[in-house]
């Protein structure tokens, strides 16, 4: 529990993600983007840090295969139906896993099955009223240049999109069963998952690419999380202002960073902050390790002067995971002006 302020409740953040009005406090989820052994001998610190401020969410790992691991108890429970063919340290981004796309009858035929046991956690969550969020990283772009690597996945749009077509559609069944899972087994508010879809300044492809390929699969699936009585958040690095009114349209709850440097916060907060839930992302690539608390604190001012609402839509978390040149006094700034400000702002 946190020393200053208690989280908010489950409720109270519905109400803030569907546009129905604000909470007490604007909320905030830094704990999710800063792992306190990331800072080595100086964890403790860090961890005593992030246990005085609340978080409002409480997330757990939604364990989906890896690309070649397979665990002990299920040798089919991963994407490609092969061994790893590159020696150790090969990134996978400038490298092909699916080589050659005459393998897929192979992986499909093989393809992990969403009912394995091992996909969910055993550790049971805290009773304790928070928000659920159930997490897996990469969605569908981010899941495709990991097998084909990314120079191969941009072409694959133009060259194979029929194979493409193949593999996010077996994508989508089994992460329909997976959220379908998660709501059952974990009884989870919200699913979020990544698709780094954006460039720092622009989409990596054009809107006829997303409007074919990506657009009808997250609406199925998007759907499918609202059928089950849960919200779809997304976190998506970069520029994608041409694909926000896309991703509004298909019923997008909560969208994650709006990454400054990126896009104009003003003219998003603007233009889309009436329609969906922005999940503020604090700038960690400047301002977090490179600025002063004061720096830190202005930051934290501007994002709440651009996108707080009376009726919500607004909650604030840091933009990307926080990294070993993160000042301990910078993280301070960050949470004690988020909890204060939030706060006042709200009444």
């Amino acid at each position: 529990m946190a020393l200053l302020d208690n989280p908010l409740s489950r409720e109270e953040l519905k109400k803030v993600i569907e546009g129905r009005g604000a909470a007490r406090r604007v909320p905030m989820m830094i704990h999710e983007w800063i792992n306190p052994a990331t800072f080595k001998e100086r964890a403790g610190e860090y961890k005593a840090v992030l246990e005085h401020y609340p978080c409002d969410t409480v997330v757990t790992y939604l364990n989906i295969p890896q690309v070649f691991d397979a665990p002990p108890d299920d040798p089919s429970y991963r994407w490609l139906n092969f061994d790893n063919p590159f020696p150790p340290g090969v990134a996978l981004d400038t490298n092909s896993a699916l080589d050659d796309w005459a393998k897929l009858d192979g992986v499909l035929a093989d393809f992990p099955n969403p009912n394995y046991p091992g996909l969910i956690t055993k550790n049971p969550l805290p009773e304790n009223g928070v928000y659920r969020v159930g997490l897996w990283w990469y969605w569908l772009f981010e899941r495709l240049w990991s097998i084909r690597g990314m120079e191969n996945a941009l072409c694959d749009f133009y060259e194979n999109g029929d194979e493409v077509h193949r593999l996010f559609r077996a994508l989508t069944d089994f992460y329909k069963a997976l959220v379908a899972r998660g709501r059952k087994e974990l009884r989870l508010d919200a699913i979020w998952t990544s698709d780094d879809i954006g460039m720092q300044t622009s989409p990596f492809f054009s809107i006829d690419v997303f409007r074919e390929f990506f657009k009808p699969y997250y609406k199925e699936l998007i759907d499918h999380v609202h059928s089950l009585g849960m919200h779809f958040w997304l976190h998506a690095c970069g520029n994608i202002k041409p694909f926000i009114p896309e991703l509004i349209e298909i019923g997008l709850d909560v969208l994650h960073p709006i990454q400054k440097y990126t896009m104009a916060e003003k003219e998003i907060a603007a233009e889309f902050g009436k329609d969906i839930c922005i999940w503020g992302g604090m700038d960690v690539q400047r301002i977090i390790p490179y600025g002063t608390p004061d720096d830190v604190r202005r930051e934290v001012r501007f994002m709440f002067d651009t996108y707080f609402r009376r009726d919500g839509h607004f909650m604030l978390t840091a933009g990307n995971n926080m990294t070993i040149d993160t000042p301990l006094e910078n993280l301070k700034a960050l949470l004690d002006e988020a909890l204060t400000y939030g706060i006042t702002i709200c009444r």
